[in-house]
């Protein structure tokens, strides 16, 4: 485990101006608006890795920006703990530099003032280099010498924020994690006159906030653990926070954000874009090709890399800058792709949205721009809308349907615009779909002939796209081997690789020889398991008594689907074969769908599971509760007998064995035609 000082109360911090760079770290006084809390005692049976005597988070608005003062004072308790003697602070310096005001140790009554003597290093480590991200961040790290247990070790620093795009706009949140340590902390908000901000707070801290004329505060001793309602939708762990804004509504956002992205996307008289943009027109007809062609230019000639340097943290970079210099954020592509389209005479707008999955419940939030993460184009194309995203790899056209599960998303416009709610679906295809076909026409004795394909869509199966893209042949064949040989697999003789555009799907394809995991059943009669084909039982869903057993229950989006067909022996009839039931049925708002098929020398089954409702109510889940004991959860069992008289050679289901249809474009069969019981 790795400590920081303030690790247990933490800020996120939006400010309009910008000060001059810095890129030292000043000692001084605390400023004149912060008084520390009185230490709290420590129990004499104090337990755990630390104990907190002060943890200060405030926050103060002037008319220069935000200034986050942190003050901790924290007793070692346990040997794993003294890796919180190695301090760090990070910082923008296009906002100013930072201020330690103390750092000390206590121990056995004499405290040692440390700041004096020690030396800040100063680290441009540009931490998220790996993830394409520049944000021009300075950590100054430190170590504190003999640190011991036993020891209090006190450290307090304020750092200024600011970002040149909001203007004298503040926007941020505050929180108290959910498990902290016990101790005393304190956490607020402050400001001069005329910079008061909107405020809200959740219900589960109305209670303890301390209002001032020009502040707010929320204090805690030993704060009781928060456990989120279980299994209910991510909105509803928004907790023990405080938000604070200075923008009236959504709509003065999209109206600022709006303004400078209609700058960046202006292609000045001579930019060698223009060209481009003929090239497009002349070379296609019609506005989608049109589109497509642009999208692709941006994504493939434009490498991605996060620029935060500067003012660059929300400001796009200009369409003829981005371009020049050839890489660029979502920010600096979204507003090259504008810049192209507005050439193609195509209508688009840019839209904010939240790549990490952090927008459930964003209507109950006030405006900040802080919640969004990212931002790509969204354009009317005859008639019809579609989403264009820059960063994306260049097999990813235009579409109705954004790859990221966006729940909100805010246009931005000249006039300004409300936050929009994308409305959820379930999944039309498959996110994995597992083909996996055993040909034992040899006999129950002899290797097999196996071909297991894959087909992923999505983010998952856009990430194979990056990954495999980039190997050839026979690099993938000596990587699968490595992999897969050693187990059922005896050879691996062929991998194929393809990304689908237009199903848009990474379809991986194996091929070679293996054993065939048959039972012995006695009397020559067996039985095998078919890969893919069991279910597991889902969990009930109940909550604690102390939780709101009202609120709905959530269920991540998700369809998967297996099929297997086994080619048995030649020296074998199918009235010798024979498979166990289908199974069709709903619980907790997820279709579980399993159907097998005996024709032409073949046993089919196929095995489907997708979630067709995300959230439910607590009645709907009561029931599902009961239900559970019916649920068949054994595996795909089929079953070879050599006296068997199987009449029922076939099902009332036809089931498409892995060869008999393109499953890149036709997963129909993964789906039950009727909801289930």
């Amino acid at each position: 485990m790795r400590f920081a000082i303030s690790i247990f109360i933490t800020s996120i911090l939006l400010h309009g101006v910008a000060n001059a760079q810095n890129d030292k770290v000043l000692r001084g006084p605390a400023p004149s608006w912060v008084v520390p809390s009185p230490l709290m005692a420590v129990p004499e049976d104090a337990g755990g890795l630390v104990f907190v005597r002060r943890q200060d988070v405030l926050i103060r608005l002037d008319e220069k920006g935000q200034l986050h003062h942190n003050n901790s004072r924290i007793k070692i308790l346990h040997p794993n703990a003294l890796q919180i003697g190695n301090l760090s602070l990070s910082w923008n310096p296009a906002s100013g530099a930072p201020t330690v005001h103390t750092m000390k140790v206590y121990r056995d009554g004499e405290v040692n003032n440390t700041l004096p003597e020690v030396r800040f290093e100063i680290l441009r480590r540009e931490g998220q280099l790996e993830a394409a991200m520049l944000d021009g961040i300075l950590t100054a790290v430190v170590q504190i010498p003999d640190l011991r247990v036993g020891d209090e070790l006190e450290f307090a620093y304020t750092v200024p924020f600011s970002d040149l795009t909001l203007g004298d706009n503040d926007a941020g949140l505050l929180f108290l994690q959910a498990n902290p340590p016990l101790g005393r902390f304190r956490f607020g908000l402050n400001w001069i006159e005329g910079q008061k901000p909107n405020i809200k707070m959740t219900n589960d801290i109305k209670n303890v906030a301390q209002k001032g004329k020009q502040a707010v505060e929320f204090r805690f001793d030993n704060p009781p653990h928060l456990t989120p309602a279980k299994d209910a939708p991510p909105r509803y762990n928004w907790q023990r926070i405080v938000e604070y804004s200075d923008f009236s509504d959504w709509g003065a956002i999209s109206q600022q954000f709006a303004t400078l992205f209609n700058t960046a996307s202006r292609l000045p008289d001579a930019s060698p874009l223009k060209q481009e943009a003929k090239r497009i027109a002349n070379a296609h007809e019609s506005p989608f090709d049109r589109a497509n062609a642009a999208l692709k230019l941006v994504q493939q000639n434009v490498r991605y890399i996060y620029v935060g340097l500067n003012k660059g943290n929300l400001t796009p970079a200009s369409a003829e800058e981005t371009w020049q210099r050839r890489y660029g954020d979502c920010k600096g592509k979204t507003a090259l792709l504008l810049g192209i389209l507005n050439e193609l005479g195509i209508k688009a707008e840019p839209v904010l949205a939240n790549n990490a999955g952090g927008d459930d419940g964003l209507d109950e939030r006030l405006p900040n721009p802080g919640l969004f993460d990212h931002v790509l184009v969204r354009a009317l194309i005859d008639g019809k809308i579609y989403y264009l995203d820059g960063t994306l790899p260049p097999v990813v056209p235009p579409s109705s349907e954004t790859v990221f599960p966006y729940r909100w998303i805010l246009p931005l416009r000249a006039k300004g615009a409300t936050i929009e709610a994308l409305a959820w679906k379930p999944a039309k295809q498959p996110d994995e779909l597992n083909l996996f076909e055993i040909d034992a026409r040899s006999g129950f004795d002899k290797p097999a002939r196996k071909i297991s394909t894959t087909i992923t869509r999505g983010v998952k199966g856009l990430g194979q796209q990056v990954q495999l893209s980039g190997l050839a042949p026979n690099q993938l064949l000596s990587a699968m081997r490595q992999q897969m040989i050693g187990d059922t697999w005896q050879t691996v003789d062929d991998v194929k690789w393809r990304f689908d555009q237009n199903a848009q799907a990474s379809v991986l394809m194996i091929s070679g020889t293996g054993t065939v995991d048959w039972d012995d059943d006695g009397d020559g009669a067996k039985s095998m398991a078919l890969p893919g084909g069991g279910f597991s039982p889902p969990n009930k869903r109940i909550r604690a008594k102390d939780q709101d057993q009202d609120l709905p229950y959530y269920t991540s989006s998700n369809f998967s689907c297996y099929v297997t067909t086994v080619r048995f022996p030649t020296d074998t009839q199918a009235m010798q074969w024979s498979f166990k039931r289908g199974y069709n049925t709903r619980l907790f708002g997820r279709n579980y769908y399993r159907a097998f098929d005996l024709r032409e020398g073949s046993i089919r089954m196929i095995r489907g599971s997708r979630v067709e409702k995300q959230e439910f109510d607590a009645v709907s889940a009561n029931r599902d509760n009961d239900r559970i004991g019916t649920f068949d959860n054994s595996m795909a069992w089929i079953y070879f007998d050599p006296n068997g008289q199987n009449t029922a050679t076939g099902s009332d289901k036809i089931v498409p064995a892995t060869y008999d249809i393109d499953w890149v474009t036709d997963s129909k069969a993964c789906l039950s035609t009727t909801n289930g019981n």
